[in-house]
């Protein structure tokens, strides 16, 4: 039922599914009058609009109001409809971004509004009620998700730009919908509707009023909200390369602690956690997480501490300067900071079978969110891995899927994967668990149809039926603008601590008096923490430690440096006190 047709008949309001839209208590609706103010509203009145920034927070007091996806346009239909003691808006509210629907009062009466900024505020203060909202913004936002709600991105799935743009917008958890310019019947109307040549592709279109040919991640950013803020041509305390859970953490503990902190990322806040549907062995979530809630609470506290956040910006150097360093990215901005934590992460490894190349990003994937699973309906899919990734993929995608096939290499499940995943995964009535087995190769054009799997203790190949293929066999480090910069080992990850001082230039560290702290690189100041350093343990609640520990040793670093400038002077060395 579209929402037109929805007003004219009779008004119910939506259950809650699942804590999307709860209720608020008399005392919270209380406690947040002391921030905002009462305001009667009239039917047909639009309380906040879909493109455009959300301007405040609003608890129904009386009447009811309707959620449009599309208001006004073609495919103009209902989300929800809400009446007293719930309250509007999704998870773009608490994250600066636009509105991905529209708010109607269908039923004149009062609402409770209260701006943004005091909002997001009281949420990072208030457990209970920031629990509330954030739970209630992250279900809706995947609703919206499920919904195809958002921008449409119109492209080929041969097209590396594409891949690019749809993996941004996954990784941001952004509503979108992906027209496939190959198969797709809507494609070549939205071609001629926007007047677009095939060559000019992908485009964004927004809303069907804005269209974006080609764009940057950043263009993309700024659509939905969020521009990525040059860096300052000042000076920071720290700045954080990454922000996946080691540097969230970071920044988190910068700020915290008064420094100055900026965290950069190229893609997304989250990192690879992000793309984790539930982590269950993450301290103080007994019944588990999942990764985009994980990653939204850090950002909310890092916001809180006010650490700055840009996302995307890119890192592509970093040069030794006097006492700190120049950080360069790749729109030629440049800022310094006088120390440096590197939490870059990984990048996932390719699977190498001839001929998967033009399935990826179609029906070829290396992350398991809910766009992948929306794809693959009640179809059969295969997970290729052995490690936690893969075993928390395999159940998660057992919700969507009619059967999951996990095809571990070794002959022990055990071996890398944690023993409270082993036991959901073999016993999952829908998971079959095919060890010593790799992928030999792939059959289908346009999408993937079935598997050549081969069994490497006798040799045996045969075909398996699978629409989907999600492959988590682990990463290589992004360390790629490092090279020659400091020292890494054989597999490009950032050595540290005494690993580090044995490659160290020792004219940089004899006259500091020290070598490298634990997790220093052999850079003085530079510091390297979570799955992009040397020996980490790949875990996220380690990540996170070691990001919190890099700033304590950033801190000891900034105390020895200061106490060599004190007694280092035109004349040497000289007693302090």
């Amino acid at each position: 039922m579209s929402g037109a047709e929805h007003r004219h008949g009779a008004v119910h309001e939506t259950p809650d599914q699942g804590g999307a839209y709860p209720r608020l208590t008399p005392q919270q609706l209380r406690e947040l009058a002391g921030q905002g103010e009462h305001r009667k509203t009239h039917g047909g009145e639009v309380l906040y609009r879909e493109g455009e920034p959300f301007r405040e927070f609003a608890a129904i007091l009386s009447g009811t109001v309707e959620i449009l996806q599309d208001f006004g346009g073609p495919e103009e239909r209902t989300v929800a409809v809400h009446g007293p003691g719930r309250f509007l808006g999704e998870l773009g509210l608490l994250e600066g971004e636009v509105a991905f629907d529209t708010a109607v009062v269908r039923e004149a009466g009062e609402i409770l509004a209260v701006p943004a900024e005091p909002l997001r505020l009281l949420v990072g203060r208030d457990p209970v009620l920031g629990d509330l909202i954030l739970r209630a913004y992250l279900g809706r936002r995947y609703l919206l998700i499920g919904l195809g709600a958002g921008f449409r991105i119109l492209g080929s799935c041969y097209s590396p730009d594409t891949l690019r743009l749809r993996e941004f917008a996954a990784r941001n958890r952004l509503p979108h919908r992906w027209v496939d310019l190959e198969k797709d019947k809507e494609a070549e109307s939205l071609l001629r509707r926007f007047s677009i040549r095939p060559e000019e592709t992908p485009v964004v279109l927004w809303k069907g009023e804005r269209i974006l040919r080609n764009p940057s991640n950043a263009e993309l950013a700024r659509l939905i909200g969020l521009p990525a803020p040059s860096p300052e041509p000042g000076r920071c305390d720290v700045m954080v390369v990454g922000a996946g859970p080691a540097g969230l953490a970071a920044a988190v503990y910068g700020a915290s602690d008064g420094l100055r902190t900026v965290t950069v990322d190229a893609v997304a806040t989250g990192g690879q956690a992000a793309t984790s549907s539930r982590i269950e062995n993450y301290l103080g979530f007994p019944s588990g997480v999942s990764g985009g809630e994980l990653v939204e609470r850090a950002v909310l506290q890092a916001h809180k501490f006010g650490a700055r956040l840009m996302v995307p910006a890119e890192v592509d150097g970093l040069t030794p300067q006097d006492d700190a360093y120049e950080v360069s990215f790749t729109d030629g901005s440049r800022t310094r900071a006088d120390a440096v934590v590197l939490a870059s992460g990984v990048w996932y490894r390719r699977l190498e079978v001839p001929g998967i190349d033009r399935l990826e990003g179609v029906s070829v994937y290396y992350a398991a969110t809910v766009h992948e699973a929306g794809l693959c309906r009640a179809d059969p899919v295969a997970v290729v891995g052995g490690g936690n990734s893969a075993g928390q993929a395999a159940l998660f995608l057992a919700t969507h899927a009619s059967r999951v096939r996990l095809l571990v290499r070794g002959g022990d499940l055990n071996a890398d994967m944690s023993r409270y995943l082993v036991d959901q995964v073999t016993r999952h009535p829908k998971i079959e668990v095919l060890l010593r087995t790799e992928v030999r190769g792939v059959t289908g054009e346009e999408k993937l149809e079935s598997l050549t799997v081969q069994d490497n203790a006798d040799g045996e190949r045969r075909e398996l039926p699978a629409t989907a293929l999600f492959v988590f066999i682990g990463a290589r480090p992004r360390t790629d603008w490092l090279g020659g910069v400091l020292a890494l080992d054989e597999k490009g990850f950032v050595l540290t601590g005494a690993d580090a001082r044995a490659a160290a230039d020792a004219a940089r560290w004899d006259p500091l008096g020290r070598g490298p702290l634990l997790l220093e690189t052999s850079l003085p100041g530079v510091f390297a923490a979570g799955d992009v350093r040397s020996g980490s343990v790949k875990r996220v609640a380690s990540a996170a430690g070691e990001g919190a520990m890099a700033i304590r040793l950033v801190h000891e670093h900034r105390e020895k440096a200061g106490a060599l400038v004190r007694t280092v002077g035109p004349e040497g060395p000289h007693p302090t006190g």
